[in-house]
């Protein structure tokens, strides 16, 4: 994942339908432990696909919430084009020789969303691309996504929120393979799963439902050949307890995208403020009507009674 090419704008449609991780239970929310989760990231030529960056490596780890790793998937991709960006990512243009393209992968990816929530660290970054050269090859919009960085900022406070800053303010370690798609990719399913399993109480998924995926790739050709450049590694290497930085009240996710400066902290905690009065006083008012019919059906019983 380059941390450079971040810019944090939201994409509402295209390939992800963006859910979020709470503590508060609602009637449609999902315990986040149960779920399955498809761990996505994405190296590329540039900035914005809209300009004609294009991935030049795409990997996903498939694990369940409790940190399980199912598969690991990688392989290099023919932008098409030249590749810039390699000082980052280290991939040079003979490297992407023999590489399928990105929408010869649409059915490959499929599988590997299938039931599953899509996760990535700045997912708007990932869907860009997504949407922008595996939809149109018959990649299934509005698959379930949930975005870790804005998770990240809306339940723990720290200094920074970057992948590596995050991993070693809380399990203390420096994610390795830093700038390949698998090695991100595993650092970013480490960081999730390790939230799920050290969060102070239940965490749940809100959002569209994990649903079954099917897709007809429109790229003519046989089976298509990868090439990685990263080994899958297998068992993820967890941290059991994080250093007591989780807030006190989460921050609403939808505010805690884009830069996330020091006036956007304040925006999004004042809100969390306001949220919380109001959840208070919604809960004030119904023990006051809870206690109101109690005393009318009281009163009823006692003249029955009498």
């Amino acid at each position: 994942m380059l941390e450079w090419l971040r810019g944090g704008r939201p994409h509402t449609r295209g390939a992800i339908a963006h859910g979020a991780l709470t503590r508060v239970r609602g009637g449609a929310a999902l315990p986040a432990r149960g779920l399955e989760y498809a761990v996505l990231d994405v190296e590329t030529t540039g900035l914005d696909p809209a300009q004609g960056a294009r991935v030049c490596e795409v990997a996903v780890v498939r694990m369940r919430g409790d940190g399980t790793v199912l598969r690991e998937f990688s392989t290099l991709v023919d932008p098409g084009a030249p590749i810039a960006g390699r000082e980052f990512h280290g991939i040079a243009d003979g490297d992407v020789a023999g590489a399928p393209r990105a929408g010869a992968l649409a059915r490959e990816l499929a599988g590997l969303f299938s039931d599953a929530v899509v996760v990535g660290h700045n997912l708007d970054f990932e869907a860009a691309f997504l949407t922008g050269e595996l939809v149109p090859e018959g990649l299934p919009e509005g698959v379930p996504g949930l975005c870790t960085l804005r998770a990240l900022r809306s339940q723990l406070d720290l200094d920074r929120y970057s992948l590596p800053r995050a991993s070693l303010a809380l399990n203390g370690h420096w994610p390795s393979g830093q700038h390949t798609a698998l090695g991100d990719a595993r650092a970013c399913a480490r960081i999730l799963a390790e939230m799920l399993a050290t969060a102070p109480g239940e965490l749940y998924y809100t959002g569209p439902a994990p649903r079954e995926l099917e897709v007809e790739s429109r790229t003519n050709g046989g089976p298509v050949r990868l090439k990685s450049r990263t080994p899958a590694k297998g068992p993820l290497p967890m941290a059991t307890v994080w250093p007591r930085r989780w807030r006190p009240q989460e921050l609403p996710t939808e505010l805690c995208g884009g830069a996330f400066t020091g006036s956007d902290r304040e925006a999004a905690l004042k809100a969390a403020r306001e949220r919380g009065l109001r959840r208070e006083a919604i809960a004030g008012a119904a023990a006051l009507a809870g206690a109101a019919a109690a005393a009318g059906a009281a009163r009823t019983l006692m003249r029955t009674l009498r």
